[in-house]
């Protein structure tokens, strides 16, 4: 099972003075930048089937900084807006698909953040993910239900806390229904 290549590949050491830096998206040619001034927070492995994964990944990581440190450098025309009616306004590249940045714009406890995939920086030494959420949503990719404690296992073996609302078991029957509901899983 590939959790995410930065975690599968066994993280880096963090530095303490990251200041930010560009994330890049995943263009050969006129890739989208953009600058992040300042450090991350709450960098994290999320399984949500909203955030941007890399191919075979079953989870994203995904960090926040202030909306206001964040700045479109080059090639901002070729970013789309995924899903206007989410909280998070995912802006993607429309050509290969990497999301960039995610401002939370309405009234809720993240307005003014924007949620960020660190591994897209070009620079190294952002903090490591320091926990795992919405782990039971991979059902809802299609992943295998009956491999939930697997996951738990592996995630908690690399130091990454598994989270989710009510209990994991409950967390996986609401995931299974809603898979099975959208086709994703068998009936």
């Amino acid at each position: 099972m590939t959790l995410h290549p930065s975690i599968d590949s066994g993280f880096r050491a963090t530095d303490a003075l990251f200041s930010g830096g560009t994330l890049v998206c995943n263009c050969a040619s006129n890739p989208v930048k953009v600058r992040i001034k300042g450090d991350i927070a709450h960098n994290h492995a999320c399984g949500c089937t909203k955030c941007w994964k890399p191919e075979g990944a079953a989870f994203s990581i995904v960090a926040v900084a202030p909306t206001d440190n964040v700045e479109v450098l080059e090639n901002g025309e070729k970013l789309v807006v995924v899903d206007p009616a989410a909280l998070i306004q995912r802006h993607a590249c429309k050509q290969c698909g990497v999301h960039m940045y995610g401002p939370v714009e309405r009234e809720h406890p993240f307005q003014g953040l924007s949620f960020i995939h660190p591994e897209r920086f070009e620079e190294k030494g952002w903090a490591k993910p320091g926990f795992a959420a919405f782990v039971s949503s991979i059902i809802e990719s299609g992943f295998d239900p009956s491999k939930m404690d697997q996951v738990r296992a592996r995630l908690k073996s690399v130091d990454l806390e598994p989270f989710d609302c009510l209990s994991p078991g409950l967390m996986d029957y609401i995931a299974t229904w809603t898979a099975k509901k959208n086709g994703v899983l068998p009936g």
